[in-house]
């Protein structure tokens, strides 16, 4: 069996990693979704996040924009992750299924710009959540 967590809000792919106050978890076999839950994640922050996906037994992640640091704690857990897909979020998932899910290989927050190329991310220094 494989788990599929997105990045949720009102039935969309929501585009902040980081902000992510809910996740849609697919359960997947045989190439089909057998079960699929909203969890809440209780406001918890980036690093935080990677942590609470791992402990659901998450396998990939499919979300909008995402830090280079949540990229890197992401891979350290060995969670695959599709990032920069937008639109229905079980869509998304039935196209990662089918082979056909658009993702960006290379996304990244765009307000992040490249300022943070060394791969830290301090949401005090930009005020990430004037992002409402």
């Amino acid at each position: 069996m494989m788990r599929v967590a997105v990045t949720y809000e009102n039935g969309n792919v929501f585009q902040h990693f980081g902000h992510s106050e809910k996740f849609k978890i697919y359960d997947v076999e045989d190439g089909h979704i057998i079960k699929a839950d909203v969890i809440d994640t209780n406001g918890q922050g980036h690093g935080a996040l990677v942590g609470f996906l791992q402990a659901q037994e998450v396998n990939a992640v499919i979300a909008g924009g995402i830090g280079g640091g949540a990229q890197q704690a992401l891979a350290a857990a060995s969670i695959d992750l599709y990032g920069g897909v937008t639109g229905s979020a079980d869509e998304a998932v039935k196209d990662l299924l089918n082979g056909t899910l658009k993702f960006n290989p290379d996304v990244a927050c765009s307000h992040h710009d490249q300022q943070h190329g060394h791969g830290e991310h301090h949401c005090g220094s930009h005020g990430c959540g004037g992002h409402q």
